[in-house]
């Protein structure tokens, strides 16, 4: 007879408290499993997960955006595949590595790093998520963008609003009406600046990507506008939770926080631990194109998969001792961490690796760093415990900090 207890739903109470433990009971006991509410095949363990990101075999595709993304965004490029999404992703790419990111973008992120601890750094007090952490990638995009930033209520309403719709697994009327809300009023909003850029284009990402050819092909102001959607919400939504997420872990870990504040350099390895141990996003999808032997069974073709990053990552077959943050682990290589050669899955694999994952790298080092010379001696608010929040997308819901002041 069995003794194994029901593993609890992902979209339970006690999911949403803890989902570490869930994750387990997923890989040990049903590491595929079909998940009615969601209609699709949850896929917990790093071998099967890492194998569906790679996909050296075409087995799998993104044909699962057109519902999820496309309402909300458009059509983006990580709905397209072969030629298209390689076209694609060359007009995009460079503005985010090399040169330009390091010439162009790195004084953009550092400028807006330093305005909002400006805010704070003489009060004493400061809530890194609410304070710092929602707002600076999404300055820092906007900026980048050559955006108003007097209009960043309105980016953080929208990108938050997209991620309720990427995260809807229960399938919410109201959250889907509001994301497609938020597709009309981006469009509203970004076609009139796209013209105007197109006519008298600048210095900023969006002149760029007006301008940007590859083998004769240009991208669209439906193409741009939905472009700039996905950067806004992943590339606010991610950084946020990752840069909360860091401090939450090194602040619960003061050994390590203080090995990070002596020798800088370790601020990449806390940033691949956190990436691995909590990771911004939980969950990524994809669609079978063939049946598929994974652990556990055969997922079959048409099928939609839900890759579970937040299990494959802490799976004790890949890591020793999963579930302990530890920025000195032997088994992650921080130096690849932020490449499509990464050991951990945050930023999924293959062809569809995170293409802002450089950017992400330099926003956390500058945060990081500027965070850590303002204060020096932080430590949590008396009586604060910190506690994930989230589902599809998770990290620290507030992260109260003090301080004494420094002198600039």
């Amino acid at each position: 007879m069995s003794t194994a207890q029901p593993i609890p739903d992902i979209l339970s109470p006690e999911f949403a408290a803890d989902p570490y433990p869930v994750y387990r009971a997923l890989r040990e006991q049903a590491p595929l499993l079909w998940h009615e509410p969601t209609k699709s095949y949850l896929v917990s363990r790093y071998e099967d997960v890492a194998r569906v990101f790679k996909d050296k075999e075409a087995q799998f595709t993104t044909e699962n955006y057109d519902w999820q993304l496309e309402p909300v965004h458009g059509r983006t490029i990580l709905q397209l595949s072969g030629r298209e999404h390689a076209v694609r992703r060359a007009l995009v790419a460079p503005a985010f590595r090399g040169s330009e990111l390091r010439d162009v973008f790195l004084p953009v992120i550092r400028r807006n790093s330093e305005e909002l601890i400006d805010a704070f750094r003489d009060r004493g007090s400061a809530d890194l998520v609410a304070d710092y952490a929602t707002r600076f990638p999404v300055n820092v995009i906007a900026d980048m963008l050559g955006l108003d930033k007097a209009d960043h209520a309105r980016f953080h309403g929208w990108y938050t609003t997209v991620i309720a719709f990427l995260g809807n697994l229960a399938g919410d009327p109201e959250v889907m009406a509001a994301g497609e809300r938020t597709r009309v009023e981006f469009a509203e909003y970004m076609f009139p600046v796209i013209a105007e850029r197109r006519k008298n284009p600048g210095s900023d990402l969006l002149s760029a990507l007006c301008a940007a050819e590859v083998d004769g092909v240009r991208m669209s102001d439906e193409d741009i506008k939905a472009f700039c959607s996905l950067l806004l919400a992943a590339g606010g939504e991610t950084t946020d939770k990752a840069i909360a997420g860091i401090f939450a872990n090194l602040l619960a870990h003061p050994d390590q926080l203080a090995a990070v504040r002596a020798d800088r350099t370790l601020v990449d390895r806390a940033f691949a631990e956190t990436l691995r141990h909590s990771p911004p996003v939980h969950m990524i999808m994809r669609q079978s194109a063939v049946d598929v032997e994974v652990a556990g069974g055969t997922i079959p073709a048409g099928a939609t998969v839900t890759c579970l990053i937040g299990s494959a990552n802490r799976d004790g077959e890949r890591y020793r001792d999963p579930d302990r943050f530890d920025i000195f682990r032997d088994d992650l290589t921080a130096t690849t961490a932020f490449s499509a050669a990464a050991d951990h899955l945050a930023f999924a694999l293959g062809r569809h690796f995170c293409v802002g994952a450089l950017l992400a790298r330099a926003e956390v080092e500058t945060g990081v760093n500027q965070l850590l010379d303002a204060m020096p001696d932080m430590r949590l608010a008396d009586g604060f415990v910190p506690s994930e929040q989230g589902v599809f997308t998770r990290g620290p819901a507030a992260l109260p900090v003090v301080f004494t002041p420094v002198p600039r």
